[in-house]
C-alpha cells in the first residue's frame, strides 16, 4: 500500500497508537517491534479493543481488512508521520539539546497555547517513534507544532529533522550528556548541530542564546531571533533570583515561575522569547510561565513533615549534577542535605565524571552528602565528609531517614537510580 492509501485511511481515525493498552476507539495501532515483543502477535487484540486498522508485517497476522500488511511497520510509522506533517503544512518548533529540553518544551507549549491550539511532544517521547506518533497527533486544528528531540548518536537529530521538518529550532545547551554514544563533548555539540544545518539549509529561523558562545558561532549570518540580558539581543531578560524558584525582569515586568534553580532561567527566556516571536502579549506569557508546575520529578519542590525536598531525580549528567550542586549552595536555607545517584551513559569517562563531582562536593559548604551507585563507590578518592553507599539497597538498609529533621534536601540521580524512592523513606 502506498503511503497516500496508508494516509488516506489514516485520516478516517483518532490517532497513531502502539500499545494495545492505550488504545481509543478508531485508533490506528502499529504492531513495532522490540528485543523481546512482537506487536504483530498483538495486532488482532487492538482491533478488539477498538482500533479500526492495524499496521503489521508479518503476513501470519493477516487476518481481515483492518489488518494492513506492510513491509516494516516502523518504516512505514515513520513515512506516514513525514507524509501527515506535509499535508498538515503546519508551524513547526523543534528543540534539542543536553539538558533542560522537555522542560523547556511544556514551558514553549504554556506561552504559545496562551493564544495559539498547540500540540506538543508529551513527556519526552522525542525518539524515533516518539517524533512520528506526535506528529501523527495534530490535526487540522493545530496552528503551532513543538517537537522535542533527543538522540544519543550522532546523526539521529538529522534523520529526525528529515521526519519532522521543522520550521524553527532551538537548542537548550551542549553539555555532557551521553558522553557513551557520542565519545565526547565535540561529539555532542556535532550530534545537537545537526538541528541548526537543516534549519540553515532550509533557509529557517533559529532561536538562539545569545549569551551562549557556541550557539553564536554555529548561527553565524543565518536567520536568528537572539535572547540575552542586554540590548544587542531581539528580546532582552534579566534573571531575578532563584530562592528557590526562578524569577525574571521581561519588558517591566516581573515574573515569579515554579521553576527552581538558577539553571532554569535560560528555559523560561526561551519560551518568553519564542512567544514573542509569535506575538503572543506579554500578560499572557506572563500567565503562561507562572501558571507552569514542573511534575514527573523535575525540580520538583516537596514538603514534606519538617522537611523540604528539591526532586531532580528524572535524570543527571555532569553538566546538570554541576549546576543543580551549585545552585544548591547558593540558597538561603541553612540545614541543606544532598543525596545524589549515579550518572549512566558516561562511557570510559564515568569515573572521571563521578571523580569531579567528589571534587566538587568537597567545596561546597552543604550539612551532609550521601552519594549512592556503584559509580560514585569506586571513585579513586573519599573524603570524610561524604557518605558512600554502593546502591539503593544498602543505602535503604543501613541509613535511617527518621535522623534527618528541618532540612533542605537535593535529591539526583539518573533515571535508572529510581531516587524518587528516597520519599517513602521519609
Amino acid at each position: 500500500m502506498k503511503i497516500e492509501q496508508l494516509h488516506h485511511l489514516f485520516l478516517e481515525c483518532h490517532s497513531a497508537c502502539t500499545d494495545t493498552r492505550k488504545i481509543k476507539p478508531n485508533d490506528m495501532f502499529f504492531a513495532l517491534k522490540g528485543d523481546n515483543f512482537n506487536g504483530n502477535t498483538y495486532a488482532a487484540q487492538a482491533i478488539l479493543n477498538g482500533a479500526k486498522y492495524a499496521i503489521i508485517d508479518e503476513t501470519e497476522f493477516k487476518t481481515s481488512a483492518k489488518t494492513i500488511l506492510v513491509s516494516n511497520v516502523l518504516e512505514t510509522l515513520q513515512a506516514l508521520a513525514a507524509f501527515h506533517r506535509t499535508f498538515l503544512n503546519v508551524p513547526i518548533i523543534a528543540l534539542t539539546g543536553s539538558n533542560g529540553k522537555t522542560t523547556t518544551k511544556e514551558l514553549i507549549n504554556a506561552t504559545l497555547s496562551q493564544k495559539y491550539k498547540t500540540t506538543a511532544t508529551i513527556g519526552n517521547l522525542n525518539n524515533h517513534i516518539g517524533v512520528p506518533l506526535t506528529l501523527l497527533s495534530m490535526n487540522k486544528n493545530t496552528e503551532i507544532g513543538i517537537i522535542e528531540m533527543g538522540a544519543n548518536h550522532l546523526t539521529e537529530i538529522e534523520f529526525l529533522c528529515n521526519i519532522a521538518k521543522p520550521d524553527y529550532g532551538y537548542i537548550t545547551n551542549f553539555g555532557k550528556a551521553h558522553l557513551e554514544g557520542f565519545g565526547s563533548i565535540e561529539g555532542v555539540i556535532k550530534a545537537k548541530t545537526e538541528l541548526y544545518n537543516f534549519l540553515i539549509e532550509n533557509n529557517k529561523t533559529i532561536f538562539i542564546n545569545g549569551n551562549d558562545p557556541i550557539q553564536l558561532e554555529k548561527t553565524k549570518d543565518v536567520n536568528t531571533f537572539t535572547f540575552g540580558n542586554n540590548t544587542d539581543f531581539d528580546v532582552q531578560i534579566n534573571f531575578i533570583e532563584a530562592q528557590p524558584n526562578v524569577s525574571i525582569s521581561y519588558n517591566e515586568l516581573t515574573i515569579n515561575s515554579h521553576l527552581m534553580g538558577e539553571y532554569n532561567f535560560n528555559n523560561i527566556a526561551a519560551a518568553i522569547t519564542i512567544a514573542t516571536y509569535f506575538k503572543v502579549d506579554i500578560e499572557s506569557i506572563k500567565t503562561g510561565i507562572e501558571n507552569y508546575t514542573p511534575t514527573n520529578n523535575r525540580s520538583q519542590v516537596i514538603k514534606k513533615g519538617t522537611n523540604k525536598i528539591i526532586l531532580d531525580a528524572y535524570n543527571a549528567n555532569p553538566t546538570s549534577m554541576q549546576a543543580a550542586l551549585l545552585n544548591f549552595e547558593k540558597l538561603n536555607d541553612t540545614n541543606k542535605i544532598a543525596i545524589l545517584g549515579d550518572m549512566f551513559e558516561l562511557g570510559q569517562d564515568a569515573e572521571l565524571e563521578h571523580q569531579n563531582i567528589v571534587k566538587l562536593l568537597e567545596t561546597l559548604n552543604l550539612s551532609k552528602i550521601i552519594l549512592i551507585g556503584e559509580n560514585f563507590n569506586n571513585t579513586p578518592t573519599k573524603p570524610k565528609k561524604i557518605i558512600y553507599f554502593k546502591t539503593f539497597d544498602v543505602f535503604k538498609n543501613n541509613f535511617d531517614m527518621s535522623q534527618i529533621d528541618k532540612a533542605t534536601l537535593l535529591i539526583k540521580g539518573s533515571r535508572g537510580m529510581a531516587l524518587e524512592r528516597i520519599l517513602e523513606l521519609l
